[in-house]
């Protein structure tokens, strides 16, 4: 009783950082031996992808339905092509990084064949993404349908919620309370999940590692070191450039937040992080009407850093299972995969459910999503950061009363 009690209050990060390493430790022991283990790893990955599909369908109905759709003006609009740009610099940071250094070239997961995914036209994504059918859309699991869904249903809530009429905004009401209690009931389920977490992680590294040895945690370096450059990348140009256009100095800037990100960095979460980061904001000079309005829908609907890690996720994931992929491909599957994002702010895990979604949708093996797990917590840190950091450059970019751009 008392171990359990040790290892339930014992950080998520430490757990599966330490069944990750415990994994490679099994495995140069064991070597192919390990693989007795693989049903462990199948497990975790099958409860993954369980709980993806409905934590991002009530994420995302609930944090429309809670929004005023008709008070989004002018700010709203420079809001949203803020995160349009920087989502779409960082998707170009990742993507061009991880083909020029190839993590995961020299891998490959045993006894897992993979046709090349269809990626879709345009015309048919935008077809594909309305169903014609609500609950055969849940039924197949039909990713991009569920999240029309969600969009749709949370802007029909939030205009219930705002209507001059009484027995409307009861009726709202009601409904955001359902869909707030189901959440609660998933978060439940992917609590219990997450406690089984390090032990999946550690069932699929040993198998992993046990087969393919020293290639794995190479490639997994150099996955990690990619994501961490096109951070940097991030940072010194696409943030810095912004800050400089909306007459910011941009040390000091920076300087002025400092709590905010290193909150974020070691937290993992912009939820979480929100109240220093509107603190930081108005300290580093965004008025507060404009901090109070940007950062918690930054913390909902921008990711940048997220958008980074999918980037190198699907490169990653592509090379292990020998893929030929054109730019196009990526950049489309990206998109998704950013869309899909959306539904997983705040949640614990939140790369990993995503990235579970998005290898499914296109038809990849979710045991790439294992291997990731194990540097998940590294990633993490650096991404949420990241997030934060986009979220108050975007309040001090829109900001009416941000400086007057220096000479």
């Amino acid at each position: 009783m008392k171990i359990w009690k040790i290892y339930n209050d014992t950080s998520l990060v430490i757990k599966m950082s330490a069944g990750f390493l415990l994994g490679i430790m099994v495995a140069l022991i064991f070597r192919e031996q390990a693989a007795v283990l693989s049903p462990l790893g199948t497990l975790f990955i099958r409860l993954l992808s369980l709980i993806a599909t409905p934590v991002i369908f009530l994420t995302v109905a609930l944090a429309i339905g809670s929004m005023n759709l008709r008070q989004m003006g002018r700010l709203s609009g420079k809001l949203i092509l803020y995160y349009a740009v920087t989502t779409a610099l960082a998707v170009c940071i990742g993507v061009s990084l991880a083909l020029f250094f190839s993590p995961g070239q020299h891998l490959s997961l045993p006894n897992t064949l993979v046709q090349q995914p269809n990626i879709p036209h345009a015309s048919d994504m935008l077809l594909k993404i309305v169903p014609d059918n609500v609950f055969a859309a849940f039924a197949a699991g039909d990713l991009m349908g569920i999240l029309f869904i969600a969009i749709i249903m949370g802007m029909a809530i939030s205009g219930m919620r705002y209507s001059i009429d009484a027995k409307m905004q009861a009726h709202g009401l009601f409904l955001e309370r359902l869909f707030s209690a189901f959440n609660e009931l998933f978060y439940k389920i992917l609590a219990g999940i997450l406690l089984y977490a390090p032990i999946g992680v550690f069932a699929i590294s040993a198998a992993t590692f046990g087969s393919q040895g020293w290639a794995t945690l190479q490639s997994l370096l150099v996955f990690t070191g990619t994501f961490y450059l096109g951070l940097v990348l991030l940072w010194a140009l696409v943030y810095t450039s912004f800050l400089r256009l909306a007459g910011f100095k941009v040390w000091r800037f920076f300087a002025n937040i400092k709590e905010a990100y290193a909150t974020a960095f070691f937290t993992t979460s912009s939820l979480a992080s929100l109240p220093i980061a509107i603190q930081a904001a108005q300290k580093a000079g965004v008025s507060e009407k404009t901090a109070n309005f940007a950062l918690p829908l930054g913390a909902i609907f921008n990711s940048d850093g997220g958008a980074l890690r999918m980037g190198v996720s699907l490169v990653f994931a592509a090379n292990i299972m020998g893929l030929d992929l054109a730019w196009t491909d990526f950049m489309a599957i990206v998109v998704i995969g950013t869309l899909l994002s959306i539904g997983t702010a705040g949640v614990p895990a939140a790369g990993l459910v995503t990235l579970s979604a998005v290898l499914s949708l296109f038809g990849l093996p979710l045991e790439i999503v294992a291997l990731i797990a194990g540097v998940d917590a590294i990633l993490n840190m650096g991404g949420t950061a990241s997030n934060v950091t986009g979220d108050i450059i975007a309040a001090a970019v829109i900001d009416e009363k941000a400086p007057t751009p220096s000479a």
